[in-house]
Order: C-alpha cells, then structure tokens, then sequence
C-alpha cells in the first residue's frame, strides 16, 4: 500500500471518491472520478453484496445514506467505505473489525434525546398514539 500515500489517494484511483464541486455556495455536481474500471465494477458489486447482509455496519451506513441521498450514491459511499477499510487492513495488517449496526446510535449518543423525539413524532403523523416508558434494568 506504499504506492498511495493516504487511503485518500486509493480511493481517488479507483473512482470512488465523492467529487465535491462547488462554486459560490452552491453545489454543483458530485460526480465520482474516472478510475479503474475494474476495480470499480468490483468494489459496487461488493456494496451491493454487503448492503443486503443483516446486522452489519456497512447494511446501516447504507440505509442512513439511501435515506437522504438515494440508491446509487449510497452504494458508491459503502464501496468506498470498503476500499477505505482495505487500505487500512492492508497497510497496518490487522484483521477486520465489524463495527455493528448499532454502531452510529453509540456514536451519536449525545443526541438520543433528538433521535427519540423525531421517532414519536414519525409515529404520531402515522397516527399512533406513544408513550415512552424505560424499560426495567435487567438483572
């Protein structure tokens, strides 16, 4: 992996990073690099493959994206989280570690409230009733 100086620079190679092309604040378009066909073709074949498995990381990076952005552009974000985490196996020669799909509720703890708030408001527009108790610590 010494050949790419960053995971950055891979991710540029093979065409998956996300274009940023912006001008007076607006945004114009995201589209991703020409790279290696192959790799490419692989690395979304790969995301697809991954976004269907269940409980995992990258099944819940998908979803948030999918969400906002769409199909496509949420594929092309897993690919290039995948090549990003390859890099980084490769260079450091340590195992993968599956994150889970709890992974971004933990990391975003600090707005559980936020979180718990828009997830009854969604359930009341579906025209449910909520109420939120805790549940009893299990002993």
């Amino acid at each position: 992996m010494s050949v790419f100086p960053t995971h950055r620079h891979l991710a540029s190679w093979a065409g998956v990073c996300p274009g940023n092309n912006e001008s007076a604040g607006k945004r114009k378009s995201g589209k991703t690099r020409k790279g290696s066909k192959w790799l490419h073709a692989a690395l979304i074949q790969s995301a697809k493959a991954a976004t269907r498995t269940r409980g995992t990381y990258l099944t819940a990076h998908y979803a948030r994206i999918k969400g906002r952005r769409g199909h496509a552009k949420a594929t092309v974000a897993v690919a290039h989280s995948i090549l990003v985490s390859a890099y980084y196996i490769l260079e450091r020669g340590v195992p993968y570690d599956e994150l889970g799909e709890l992974y971004f509720q933990r990391r975003d703890q600090e707005n559980i409230e936020r979180y718990r708030r828009r997830l009854v408001r969604q359930l009341e527009r579906l025209g449910h009733k909520v109420t939120i108790e805790p549940l009893p610590d299990a002993a």
